[in-house]
């Protein structure tokens, strides 16, 4: 039994278990960068660094060894800042939409701790950090010292932001809901597009009422779509009720509707991200008559993130990539720049 202990005590010293390093990632501006709150794939809230479209992201690389005078022997140090995408349903199959490589050092060995400097210059970040139901697309940074045996890595998650500037085009949303004879209502809503902070503001006319209305209210429903062709998933999520009234309503009557967005969260619309997800907000009507039937019409909204605020503390970079921002919001006018200037 002696020889037995002296061979696993030789195994373990041989195996060395653990890590003979630590690695940490450390942001350059990390003292002055902005954090957001984003939700985990548990439903947590924590804060991460924010980034925009076109910012550089640069920092250092802290290989500490944990057992000083040993060296460590390595196949090479490298940094990966990584966007990607994952559907629950296909988990551990990863789509990089975006992947960038930086070789910090050649193979070679480490005699005592050292730090290495990294650049990611002017980095491409088309897409909004976001966590679903179904999916998930995230930002992280990846340092990695190769090794034969076991590699040793952190990784470091990000948040980023899409910005846009206000839409020019932005028509006010018209609607006729009815039922023959029996009800007639129109509804209108100021805008189709709304910022992540706006307000909904609306009116009801109640044309014709024959039934007996007993509720109405106005939700706002999340429709989160994953997947294509026949194994598409839809995941419908109510994010807001707002009751309009409660009781019976005239014929005549025009209800007024302010639906303040700001305490409720939200993402921007995301339209067919890198051909994997879809986002979109639906604004529903529903009718409830004192049988219990249900009547209701649904509207779609653009949700999108105003940028003019942070801009101002954005660095230059930032703001062309805001610019750079895709279609479905287009640069401001010259009288809203004018506008904003002012009020600044």
């Amino acid at each position: 039994s002696h020889l037995h202990v002296l061979t696993i005590s030789r195994i373990t010293s041989f195996f060395s278990f653990g890590q003979s390093a630590e690695i940490d990632v450390v942001l350059t501006d990390a003292e002055t960068r902005k954090k957001a709150e984003h939700k985990t794939e548990d439903g947590k809230k924590d804060k991460y660094f924010l980034f925009y479209d076109g910012e550089t992201v640069a920092g250092k690389v802290n290989v500490t060894l944990k057992n000083p005078g040993k060296r460590l022997e390595h196949q090479g140090i490298k940094i990966e800042f990584v966007g990607q995408i994952e559907l629950y349903y296909d988990r551990g199959n990863h789509h990089e939409f975006v992947s960038l490589v930086k070789d910090l050092a050649r193979p070679g060995e480490l005699t005592q701790s050292q730090t290495f400097d990294f650049e990611f210059t002017h980095v491409e970040k088309p897409y909004e950090s976001y966590t679903g139901q179904n999916v998930k697309l995230r930002y992280f940074l990846r340092a990695t010292v190769s090794r034969r045996l076991n590699d040793i890595s952190k990784e470091m998650d990000i948040v980023v932001h899409t910005l846009s500037t206000y839409p020019e085009l932005n028509s006010s949303i018209k609607m006729e809901v009815g039922i023959e004879d029996c009800l007639h209502i129109e509804f209108e809503y100021n805008k189709s597009k709304y910022h992540l902070k706006d307000v909904i503001v609306g009116k009801i006319y109640f044309l014709l009422v024959r039934i007996k209305i007993k509720h109405m209210e106005i939700d706002i429903i999340k429709r989160e779509t994953t997947g294509t062709g026949p194994s598409v998933y839809h995941e419908n999520d109510t994010i807001a009720k707002y009751e309009i009234m409660d009781g019976a309503p005239v014929r005549g009557e025009s209800i007024p509707i302010r639906l303040f967005l700001a305490g409720y969260e939200m993402t921007p619309t995301m339209r067919d991200i890198n051909k994997k997800f879809s986002v979109r907000y639906y604004l529903n009507l529903v009718l409830i008559d004192e049988e219990e039937r249900r009547y209701f019409k649904q509207q779609e909204i653009t949700l999108w993130r105003k940028g003019d605020v942070v801009r101002k503390s954005m660095s230059s970079q930032a703001t062309i990539g805001a610019q750079r921002f895709e279609g479905s919001v287009s640069s401001e006018s010259a009288l809203e720049k004018a506008a904003r200037e002012d009020s600044a």
